[in-house]
């Protein structure tokens, strides 16, 4: 996999955490929503930790499509899954959450996950779409 396509995983898992950071920042400003209360949640988008959430997950959406468009799901998220580590981090060290040693053996767990998926094939390998039929009466005018 060439650098480009790591920096675009690197983009997903960095804005995804970021944003998600950011979200959870500004609604603990904020206050509690109810959902029942749609003008309560809007009145939660003038919140500017909150807008920033959003252009960090937008940019996360629009990577996390280029990454798509080019490798399989099955390796995309879990390679991506490494933002869990960062928004631990983020959690610890920003929001002043704590986290607990089970916490922690659980992320730890989640990146030897990871390192173990990356390893393989990024894209599976695409099989003939022709028809079982055809390619069995091939097989018989072969014969």
């Amino acid at each position: 996999m060439n650098l480009k396509k790591y920096l675009v995983l690197l983009v997903v898992m960095c804005c995804g955490s970021t944003g998600d950071t950011l979200l959870k920042k500004g609604m603990a400003e904020f206050g509690a929503v109810d959902a029942h209360n749609l003008l309560h949640v809007v009145a939660a988008l003038g919140n500017p930790w909150i807008l920033a959430g959003i252009a960090c997950l937008t940019i996360f959406f629009a990577s996390y499509l280029t990454a798509l468009s080019w490798a399989d799901l099955s390796y995309v998220l879990p390679a991506t899954a490494l933002g869990y580590v960062l928004v631990t981090f983020f959690g610890k060290y920003f929001m002043h959450e704590n986290v607990t040693p089970l916490r922690w053996l659980g992320v730890t767990l989640i990146s030897c996950g990871v390192g173990w998926v990356t390893r393989g094939p990024a894209l599976t390998e695409k099989q003939s779409h022709e028809p079982a039929v055809r390619r069995h009466e091939e097989q018989h005018e072969i014969a």
